[in-house]
């Protein structure tokens, strides 16, 4: 991913740089809960453990997280359903469409994020169950 014409891994059909790539790879900050949920797929799209973690609220935020492992799922593409939030609180519903060792699979959450020191963290995930 490196130029304008690179289509953005969170499916907002956007080109990566002017979409998740300003967050990801510049200086600028997603101003919505929505905007942070996608930068974030697409960093665990890129395998960039460093920014799931900064974007990760510290009260429920690993140590650690290996996202260049053997094992690592091969995400296949996003689909947001819902997007609830005010000035300071967020709620996203998505569906995330990955394969692990050949088996496709679907992860259905819905995340809740904070704005804290006017920047959106992610603090927790529910799974929808089907």
């Amino acid at each position: 991913m490196n130029t304008m014409n690179d289509d953005c891994p969170c499916c907002s059909g956007n080109c990566y740089l002017s979409c998740c790539g300003r967050y990801l790879d510049g200086d600028e900050f997603p101003e919505t809960a929505e905007q942070l949920m996608r930068s974030r797929y697409c960093a665990y799209v890129l395998a960039r453990a460093d920014y799931v973690l900064a974007t990760w609220h510290t009260a429920t935020r690993p140590p650690t997280l290996a996202l260049d492992t053997i094992g690592q799922p091969q995400w296949l593409g996003l689909k947001v359903i819902r997007v609830d939030n005010d000035a300071t609180t967020g709620r996203v519903e998505f569906v995330a469409r990955y394969k692990v060792n050949g088996r496709a699979q679907r992860l259905h959450e819905v995340s809740q994020f904070v704005k804290e020191n006017e920047r959106w963290v992610y603090v927790s995930g529910k799974r929808v169950k089907h």
